[in-house]
This record gives C-alpha cells, sequence and structure tokens, in this order.
C-alpha cells in the first residue's frame, strides 16, 4: 500500500478490516468458528485415556499410540477448519493444537507416562497410610519402619497402590516428600496426578525436569533420598545458567507481584508505540509515521533495529507478565491449604534465565538458557527416543546436530501453525519455520568454532569483558538480520494487534491514536455462537 493512501489511519481500522474478513468466511464457509466446549475434546479423550490404568493390559498401554492418532487428527482439522475472530486468538489456536501434539507425542509416544514418570508429593496420605504402616507392592505386603523410610514405594509406577482407603486431602498431607508414582486410587488423587503431567511442561517436580531448572531444595533432595533408593538422575545436577528457584512462598509471591506490575506498565507503554507506527499494524512496508524523531525516520538501520527491540520486548514480557499469574494465583491465592505441594514456592522457579548465558554462551545460551523453556521438553524428547532407536552417540556431532533440527524444526513448525491460522496473508514455512532452522544451524555451526577456537588457547589471552562484548555483537547482528522473518510475519498475521491489558495508563492520559482511552478490551470477543449443529454452538472467541 501506498504512503499516501488514508487507510488504514489507525490500528482500530485494521482490526475491524480483520473482523470483517473473518465474517466474510464464515458466510462463504471458508472456515467455521471455534467454539468451546468442543474445542476441548481433542485434549478430553487424552486425559480419559491417562486416567485408565493400562499396567497390566499390553493392548491399552499400545492404545497410547491411537490416543496420539486422535489428537493430531483433531489438532489438524481445528487448523484448517475453524478460526478464532480475534487477531492473536486465531495465532493461538494454530500455536495451541501444535503443540498439543507435540505434547503428547512426548509424553505417551517418546515415553510412557503412566509408566516412565513421578511426581514429587507428600508421603503421608497421598499413599492411603502412613509410612510406617502396611503397603501393598505386586501382590506382596511390606512394612515401612518408624523412621519415615519408604523404600518400598519406589517400585514401578503403576505397581503400587495403598491397601487402605483412606486417602487426605493436600492441606492434610504433613510426612516426608517422595516420589510418588502412578496412582492407582483414589481416582481423584489419579486425576490429580494426570492434570498435572497434562499442564506441568517445564516438568518442575517431576522425575523429567528439564536441565535448565534447578532442582528442589537441598532439604527435599534429603528427603527424597531417605525414601528412594533410585533417585531419578536428574534430579539434583547442577550447573550454572539453570534459573532461580524461590525459598519461602512470601519471596514467591513479592518477586512475582513485582514481575506483574513491571510487566503491566511495560506491555502499556509498548502498545501506545505500537498503535502509533504501522508496521506492527501489519504494513511492514509503510514508512514511520512523521512524528517519529528525524534519527528513526532517515535511518533504515536504526529504524528496522528499533521495530525489532519493541517486538522482542513485547513477546518477552507479555510472556513473563502472563507466567508470573500462576504463582499468584496457585500459590498465593489458593496456597498449600488447598492444592498441597504444588503450592510450594520451589515449584515456581523463574521462567527466563539470566542474559549473562547470553553472554558466555552465545546463540547457545540464547536458547537454552535466557529464553523461556516452556517448550524444552517436548521438543527434545522425538531426537532422544531416535538416538535410542539407531543406537547413536548422543555426544556425537551428528547427533548434537539431529537434536538441534529436531528442536527447531518442531519450534518452526509450532510458531507456523500459528502463522497459518492468522487472518492475515502469513509465509509460515518461509518464516517462522525458516527462521527456527536457521537458530539450529547457527547454533551448531557456533559450537563448532567454540571448539576449535578453545584448543587454540586464544580466549585466555582475551579479557571476559571483551569476549563478552564480542559475543553480544555477533548475537545480536544475527538476529538483526534473521528475526525479521518471524517479527514481520508476526506482524501481517495480526499478531502485534492483541490488547493484553485492559486499563490502559498512557493512552488514557493521551499518549495513545485516535480511538485509545482508559479501556482497552472491546466488548464481543467472547460471545455465544449457534451453529447448524449441537456440538458447533458454544462461547466463540
Amino acid at each position: 500500500m501506498a504512503p499516501s493512501d488514508p487507510w488504514p489511519r489507525t490500528h482500530h481500522e485494521v482490526i475491524q478490516h480483520h473482523a470483517s474478513l473473518y465474517e466474510e468466511g464464515i458466510r462463504n464457509g471458508k472456515f467455521e468458528p471455534f467454539v468451546y466446549p468442543w474445542g476441548t475434546l481433542g485434549a478430553l479423550v487424552v486425559i480419559i485415556y491417562l486416567l485408565i490404568p493400562h499396567q497390566n493390559r499390553p493392548w491399552l498401554r499400545h492404545a497410547r499410540f491411537l490416543a496420539f492418532a486422535w489428537i493430531a487428527a483433531f489438532a489438524a482439522y481445528s487448523i484448517k477448519y475453524t478460526r478464532p475472530k480475534a487477531p492473536t486468538a486465531s495465532f493461538g489456536l494454530g500455536l495451541i493444537s501444535a503443540w498439543s501434539v507435540m505434547w503428547v507425542g512426548a509424553i505417551l509416544v517418546a515415553n510412557d507416562a503412566q509408566m516412565d514418570f513421578q511426581r514429587i508429593e507428600r508421603s503421608e496420605g497421598v499413599f492411603g497410610q502412613r509410612t510406617e504402616e502396611m503397603v501393598v507392592q505386586n501382590g506382596e505386603i511390606t512394612s515401612g519402619d518408624k523412621s519415615g523410610d519408604i523404600r518400598s514405594l519406589n517400585k514401578p509406577a503403576s505397581n503400587s497402590h495403598a491397601e487402605s482407603h483412606e486417602h487426605l486431602g493436600p492441606s492434610n498431607r504433613h510426612g516426608d516428600f517422595v516420589w510418588q508414582p502412578f496412582p492407582l486410587e483414589p481416582f481423584i488423587e489419579r486425576l490429580d496426578w494426570v492434570l498435572d503431567i497434562f499442564c506441568n511442561f517445564r516438568g518442575v517436580g517431576w522425575n523429567w525436569r528439564t536441565s535448565s531448572l534447578a532442582p528442589p531444595p537441598k532439604w527435599v533432595q534429603e528427603q527424597l533420598r531417605r525414601s528412594t533408593l533410585r533417585p531419578p538422575q536428574n534430579s539434583s545436577r547442577v550447573h550454572p545458567g539453570q534459573t532461580r528457584v524461590y525459598s519461602t512462598r512470601r519471596e514467591l509471591l513479592i518477586a512475582n507481584t513485582k514481575t506483574f506490575l513491571v510487566g503491566y506498565l511495560l506491555l502499556d507503554a509498548l502498545m501506545a508505540l505500537r498503535n502509533h507506527d504501522p508496521y506492527f499494524w501489519g504494513l511492514v512496508d509503510r514508512p514511520p509515521p512523521s512524528s517519529f524523531p528525524d534519527f528513526l525516520t532517515s535511518n533504515p538501520v536504526l529504524l528496522k533495529m528499533y521495530r525489532l527491540a519493541v517486538s522482542q520486548f513485547a513477546i518477552k514480557w507479555a510472556l513473563e507478565t502472563i507466567f508470573s499469574l500462576a504463582p499468584l494465583f496457585f500459590s498465593g491465592i489458593l496456597g498449600p491449604s488447598i492444592l498441597g505441594a504444588r503450592a510450594e514456592a520451589w515449584i515456581y522457579p523463574e521462567t527466563w534465565g539470566s542474559y549473562y548465558i547470553v553472554l558466555d554462551r552465545g546463540l547457545a545460551g540464547w536458547w537454552s538458557g535466557w529464553w523461556h523453556q516452556t517448550f524444552r521438553f517436548a521438543f527434545e524428547q522425538p531426537s532422544r527416543k531416535l538416538i535410542e532407536i539407531l543406537g547413536m552417540n548422543r555426544k556425537s556431532p551428528m547427533a548434537k546436530l539431529l537434536q538441534l533440527l529436531t528442536a527447531f524444526g518442531l519450534s518452526g513448525i509450532l510458531h507456523a501453525c500459528g502463522s497459518y491460522t492468522c487472518h492475515g496473508i502469513t509465509r509460515p514455512f518461509m518464516g517462522p519455520l525458516r527462521f527456527f532452522l536457521l537458530q539450529a544451524i547457527a547454533i551448531f555451526v557456533e559450537a563448532l568454532l567454540s571448539q576449535r577456537l578453545r584448543k587454540t588457547g586464544i580466549q585466555r589471552h582475551i579479557p571476559k569483558c571483551a569476549m563478552r562484548t564480542i559475543t553480544f555483537a555477533y548475537v545480536h547482528l544475527w538476529f538483526y538480520h534473521t528475526a525479521p522473518l518471524l517479527c514481520d510475519d508476526f506482524a501481517k498475521g495480526g499478531v502485534w494487534l492483541f490488547e493484553p491489558i485492559p486499563i490502559s495508563l498512557f493512552r488514557g492520559l493521551g499518549f495513545g491514536v485516535e480511538g485509545d482511552g482508559w479501556w482497552c478490551w472491546s466488548s464481543g470477543f467472547i460471545r455465544w455462537h449457534t451453529g447448524d449443529r449441537l456440538w458447533k454452538s458454544g462461547i466463540a472467541l
């Protein structure tokens, strides 16, 4: 669109344009509204499957592949034939649908959740009896001693259950922490276990905790060692770059309250900046408005850097602000009296690592330590399983390359699916997918070059501050040239039109554009849709 075109004058007109395209697509039968509760059907079937014990039923254990096929088919149908009305919700549909397939693949195909996974839970009540009482295992009765030694509970997850049906609620569990396998009874405990594994993507409090997370506090580890003969290999591993773990609920709640308040204000400021720049409306080739400073409008390099910086901070702070809500709600509002161990402070480590890991490790540090690791487990499991099947050496260069291409390829597919379901004109494969595959190649090359440099010993003669400066420069030079593949696609798809906050201080004070004000959320973004079939009716976004 030529710069002289009067339309659109503001982002509000672009949002209205997307809404009209959506309504036209519904009328023409191009797609149908994405509605709830129909939208939960894919995950619901998998959850129901996970609730059925299958340790003594080989045919049911193999049925987990059918559960994966079901969620994949449901996600494919949702991506192809349904759409939400809101631009950001439309992106979320594709991303979440693809993520559901990857997550179920990680826990049911690359692993068998019921047989392989255990979580940390209080011993008293969760196993039906106190630790010194009788426990049934594999058809034999054993006893724990008065000291709380319950090593017998470290049998395979599905082969342990309590003789007594007297299970205590979370508020009454006061014993030591132990590894809890898949519980056979009661049903409510099994449901809690399954929902936890279905929603706990980083593995905090589980035996498959991702390596980017610090282990539980030492006192928790000591209790686990007393109660477990063979603790999981990664249960106590510590290495630089792991995220911080909070020691008390007070510390956790204060930190996340600050994160939420700072994030809210920063997002408000970023959205006010967004509203003035047509780039973030999806018009990536339109020049900035004349109200922008001359040093930006006259310098394409600085303008590009500014837009990429706003894009990065918008993504980071939107995610960080959203992530801060979980500990505030589950640990702060509900608390241990309702959730028990799931509300402990150490269950909610920080989501983002220290930026120093980027300065020390470059692109590898950016993606494996600083950036959020929410999707890491699901991205790693397919290559782990494939390397195991092929008998490859996990430390060989080819295995490392396979791991990188698989992880970043899945990340690219994840974001490409979100791009595909956007209302705007996007390039899912040449945009997001290409961006993430390039990251894999760059990290592999970076690792090879770093290895050769270490052999020369040249790094020992360069001051640490100089090395960090060089690393900072090449990392951001790399993103300067590759990040537009992702950020431009987000802009064209309408992702930047999202409105994360209900009340705006900056726009209320007059720093917005025509149509902006104190209240930011428009009515009608959640509505009831009546379809031609019962299951096509529900709450539409």
